[in-house]
């Protein structure tokens, strides 16, 4: 069974309910020039698989290049809640961050797409170009 997360903005101006396609196991970022900027973790859901509950008014959209791939972000905030894929419209990714209870650093490693040879543009169907790795430091006390 699928477990649906509740997710919002920084602001809380958009809220959202949203079912994931294999829960947080689908967690990673792109490097196309976009998602090199925003640093986003991503995890899938399916087209379908998002309702805003609140805010949708709040939402604005911005598209790049082949504008295929269409970025929602709060328009009070400028948080990126989550995007239609331009590699597959049928599927969802969502900012982890936004999701209530998620971190991006709850994750030791995320997986990086090619973006930059998007398949879409004849680079590999399953090009992964790098993993980031996330490691916990003790904490550091004063003396």
């Amino acid at each position: 069974m699928t477990a649906r997360h509740d997710g919002a903005c920084h602001c809380g101006s958009v809220t959202f309910k949203v079912v994931l396609s294999d829960g947080l196991n689908t967690a990673g970022r792109c490097d196309c020039s976009l998602c090199t900027m925003r640093g986003a973790v991503a995890v899938t859901a399916p087209l379908g698989g998002l309702e805003i509950t609140q805010g949708a008014e709040f939402l604005t959209l911005y598209q790049f290049n082949t504008g295929t791939a269409r970025h929602y972000f709060c328009k009070v905030c400028g948080i990126y809640t989550h995007h239609q894929r331009r590699s597959n419209p049928n599927e969802l990714g969502v900012n982890v961050a936004c999701l209530t209870g998620v971190s991006p650093f709850d994750f030791a490693e995320v997986i990086v797409n090619d973006g930059v040879n998007h398949p879409s543009d004849g680079g590999d169907q399953d090009g992964v170009v790098g993993v980031l790795t996330y490691t916990k430091t003790p904490l550091r006390t004063k003396l």
